[in-house]
């Protein structure tokens, strides 16, 4: 299933060039054009999921494994000290195309990215709360 009208279904496809470093019958996994770091990839479905909410079981379960053979092959082959892997839904998470994706990003020392969450506090009160929240409804 394929959205004709998404970009990334298009890349993921071969129908629009991309600097393609893994291809798989499900995935494709390319160069981001606008990359945070050398090296920084996406992995594409080539079926069109919009989010992870969206994402079929079957090919969710395929994704850290090969999010993992990727980082394990781009440290290995371009020597950065670090890596994230960043998944976002929706507009306010920072997705940009809604075709599910998943950012790779290798990281370097002094590589001037701020890729790094901002901690609150909470009580532990309000900790049980969202717990039970979660957990109960």
């Amino acid at each position: 299933m394929r959205d004709e009208n998404c970009i990334f279904c298009k890349i993921a496809n071969g129908e629009i060039p991309s600097r393609t470093i893994y291809e798989d019958n499900d995935f494709r996994v390319i160069l981001d054009l606008n990359p945070a770091t050398k090296g920084h990839a996406l992995i594409l479905p080539k079926n069109h999921y919009k989010n992870l909410y969206e994402l079929d079981d079957s090919v969710a379960s395929k994704v850290m494994p090969l999010a993992k053979k990727m980082a394990n092959h781009m440290c290995e082959r371009l020597g950065c000290d670090g890596f994230n892997i960043i998944q976002n839904n929706n507009e306010v998470a920072g997705q940009t195309v809604f075709h599910f994706h998943t950012h790779l990003i290798p990281r370097y020392n002094n590589d001037n990215q701020t890729l790094v969450m901002k901690p609150t506090k909470m009580t532990d009160e309000e900790l049980d709360k969202v717990r039970d929240i979660i957990v109960k409804g």
